[in-house]
């Protein structure tokens, strides 16, 4: 390979078997040279397993020891799988098999199901949802969306834990399950799914997996095939296996013993699932020769994040606890990670897209920050932050709050409230805007208590809770405002977030984050009821809110920030507390829960209204204080966000010069495309709106218009004062700025 090709896209490919062992540190290499016997890696995040089980691999078959087509590699998500390939590729060892556990068994089916049963495997289902909704609908159920998706994934489950519909109720009672329905009406809707597929000769995923274990358990001679062909097995995030996929790998294996397997008990996360770590945790039990290689080195985070992810599992309990890994980070020194106070949501969303920006302008990629929660209602508040901040960004394992379902129905029927108005009689009696927004989406599922449980039916009361809380915020900052005025802030707030999808900051819940890694990871909301979530009401149910935790901290390379907000809204009651797995970790908490003083000790300062600290600092609470924003024209206070900017009430008589306007929206428009980036990064439209009305002939008036300051005047300031002067600007852009 010559030096120009000879680079990280393209690694040049060991010379010799001992040269794929070659940077290995010394437990790796003891995972790469177990070839033989059941071996069993406890691996920690950021430890380097993948490195370590592909090497392996590698090792075995460039030395001779293991042929490539008598290996199986398996893990849970296609992504993994194909990463898995890759890097075998680049060590020089093609032809082993890496598959998910439901495609290595689909190949499997498909090709033994004409010997086994006779004819052609049944279709394969790709979504079960409508099929769901017709076994519903038999057993004269009509279910929603959002009810649908909960149904299916309960389906699921009971597939996975090999439970049948008629032992579903009682299995439902001894996991102490939070089923979407009652479990005997689950059951009925299960066993009538069951029936239309063998009516309709198709199968599901689930089905894959079970038929390949029944083949391979009936099949003697099937079963034997297979395991002359797979005789190395290797499976991956083993701490995520559900039972039936145990099941079917016990048959791959039969009675032989070359198994590795790698996982990390305090990174299960998924046991609604199915997934438990009962069989890595058993592992030593069932095979007790196994080599036991224990991965702690951290190469991904600071000594600063291993020690609070270290911190929080060893307040931890339970089985899977007394199997935690001690990690130990083989990183130079980092920043502390920064615990922050807000008196409210707003506040911590505002704050959080503003330390983002500060990351991005010091030179962070904002592909490398992610913003972490634990549900994904949360959502919006940092949609809008970043919107506002003018910061891209981007969601990941959900949808854009204001393209959810339940969002779009509900802006639908607010809609057309506002247009009906009083003639609407489910307005009667609904007295302010909240009352009416509450009786609108009332209609839609919102009701005044959380429905019980977790998944979708949960999700979509939390998006119609949101919009009664923005309601209700809408309310307090402009008094008597009108169903209208609602639908129309809802309208803006839609079109903003409707912008092109660019490369930005990740928005993702926790669970989804599993498996990815940022150089800067924002942890948001961490209150008691949301982390742990509240309906989190067993010992172990608790516990695997602290392993999501954990796995959230571990995302981390370098930057980590922990923050929470003590109300709702801003002027709200300041109820909360932050979460009990930060207590005897945070600066100034106690052990057992008492709340952190304030000041003194690294304590958190509350009330100061200072810039927030540097990262390694404690960041201080944020209210922003400051003299009260007044109405230029009227002198009445402001609280609106967009009238403080034009600085005077909407309704106030304004003195903009619209051909100004409008020219200042043309030029947005162009550096918006030359930029790659929405209209609004560059300037808002109310920001334009306050240009054009004071038009500004100096820098200095130009800079103290809201929306502004220096880094937009440094790089817009020229256009802007020369377009508000009647010049013509034809100058296109630097590339690369995406401050907003």
């Amino acid at each position: 390979m010559t030096a120009a090709t000879h680079s990280t896209l393209f690694p040049q490919v060991p010379e010799t078997p001992d040269a794929v062992l070659d940077g290995l540190d010394p437990e790796q290499r003891e995972v790469a040279l177990a070839l033989h016997g059941p071996v069993c890696v406890l691996a920690g995040a950021g430890t380097g397993k993948t490195r370590a089980i592909t090497h392996r691999i590698a090792y075995g078959v460039r030395a001779g020891i293991l042929q490539p087509a008598t290996i199986l590699a398996v893990t849970f998500t296609n992504r993994a799988a194909g990463e898995m390939r890759g890097r075998l590729r680049q060590l020089g060892a093609t032809g082993v098999q890496a598959r998910t556990f439901h495609s290595a068994a689909l190949r499997q089916l498909q090709y033994f199901w004409p010997k086994a049963v006779g004819g052609e495997l049944p279709r394969l289902l790709e979504r079960k949802v409508q099929l769901v909704a017709e076994a519903a609908a038999r057993c004269e159920l009509r279910l929603d969306r959002n009810e649908l998706r909960d149904v299916t994934s309960e389906i699921e489950w009971a597939k996975v834990t090999q439970t049948v519909p008629a032992d579903y109720p009682a299995a439902v009672a001894k996991t102490q399950r939070d089923a979407p329905r009652d479990p005997a009406v689950l059951a009925q809707i299960y066993s009538t799914y069951e029936q239309l597929k063998r009516d309709r000769s198709v199968i599901d995923f689930e089905d894959v997996l079970l038929l390949t274990v029944g083949i391979l358990q009936d099949r003697h001679d099937i079963a034997d095939h297979v395991r002359g062909q797979y005789q190395h097995f290797v499976v991956d995030e083993y701490q995520d296996v559900s039972p039936l996929q145990q099941r079917l790998l016990d048959l791959w294996v039969g009675d032989r013993d070359s198994l590795c397997v790698v996982g990390d008990a305090s990174q299960t996360i998924y046991s609604f699932t199915g997934a438990t770590p009962d069989h890595l945790l058993n592992f030593r039990t069932r095979h007790p020769g196994a080599t036991v290689v224990k991965l702690v080195r951290d190469y991904r985070s600071t000594p600063q994040v291993v020690h609070l992810a270290n911190g929080l599992l060893s307040q931890a309990r339970g089985r899977a606890a007394d199997h935690r890994l001690e990690l130990v980070s083989q990183r130079d020194k980092g920043p502390e990670p920064v615990y922050a106070e807000y008196p409210d949501e707003p506040h911590e969303a505002e704050a959080t897209a503003r330390r983002i920006r500060d990351l991005i302008a010091a030179g962070v990629p904002a592909g490398e920050i992610a913003v972490l929660y634990r549900v994904n209602s949360q959502s919006e508040v940092y949609e809008q932050a970043l919107a506002d901040a003018g910061v891209p960004y981007q969601l990941r394992g959900a949808e854009r709050f204001f393209e959810r379902a339940e969002v779009r129905e509900a802006g639908t029927a607010l809609r057309g409230a506002a247009r009906a108005g009083r003639n609407d009689s489910l307005l009667d009696g609904a007295e302010g805007l909240p009352s009416q927004v509450r009786a609108v989406l009332s209609t839609k599922g919102w009701t005044t208590r959380p429905p019980a449980g977790s998944g979708a039916v949960r999700d979509r009361w939390e998006s119609l809770a949101a919009l009664v809380r923005l309601a209700e915020d809408f309310e307090s900052a402009k008094p008597g405002a009108t169903l209208t005025d609602l639908v129309r802030e809802l309208d803006e707030r839609a079109a903003a977030q409707h912008a092109p999808t660019v490369q930005g900051v990740t928005l993702a819940s926790l669970h989804s984050a599993k498996g990815l890694e940022w150089d800067a990871v924002f942890l948001v909301g961490l209150t008691e009821g949301m982390m742990p979530i509240a309906y989190a009401k067993t010992d172990e149910q608790v516990e695997e809110e602290r392993r999501l935790l954990y796995v959230g901290v571990t995302r981390a390379r370098l930057h980590l920030s922990l923050s929470w907000s003590l109300a709702r809204s801003p002027g709200g009651r300041a109820s909360r507390r932050p979460t009990r797995f930060l207590n005897g970790l945070r600066p100034g908490s106690a052990a057992l829960g008492a709340r952190g003083g304030a000041g003194g000790g690294g304590g958190i300062d509350r009330g100061t209204g200072r810039a927030p600290a540097a990262a390694g600092r404690t960041e201080a609470v944020e209210p922003r204080t400051r003299q009260t924003a007044r109405c230029r024209v009227c002198r009445r206070p402001l609280t609106d966000a967009g009238e403080m900017k034009l600085m005077r009430c909407e309704e106030c008589p304004s003195d903009m010069d619209e051909a100004l306007y409008g020219r200042l929206l043309d030029w947005r428009a162009g550096q918006a495309v030359r930029l790659s980036q929405p209209d609004y990064c560059v300037f808002t439209e109310k920001t334009l709106m306050a240009i054009a009305e004071a038009v500004p002939s100096t820098e200095g008036e130009l800079v103290v218009i809201a929306g502004v300051g220096n880094r937009k005047l440094t790089r817009f300031g020229a256009d802007v004062l020369a377009i508000c002067a009647g010049e013509t600007v034809g100058e296109e852009p630097e590339e690369g700025d995406g401050e907003g």
